[in-house]
């Protein structure tokens, strides 16, 4: 069984820097250590599926409502 692993330089990365709604980003901190997730992993998996998943796309735009109550 052959593993191929991908290896980022940082040449390779793009630093951003953006403003989040503080409770939206508080959630998701708790929900990240919970899950092993990072922010890194969901901005370039969301920006992935945004340029390839016409529904995604179509999901993003459509979607104001950002309560989460």
């Amino acid at each position: 069984m052959y593993i191929q692993n991908t290896i980022m330089s940082k040449k390779d990365l793009t630093l951003t820097s953006v403003k989040i709604q503080s409770d939206l980003f508080e959630e998701f901190k708790v929900a990240c250590v919970r899950h092993k997730f990072s922010f890194q992993k969901l901005a370039d998996r969301a920006i992935h599926l945004y340029l390839t998943d016409e529904d995604f796309k179509r999901q993003v735009h459509n979607h104001n409502n950002l309560d989460l109550k």
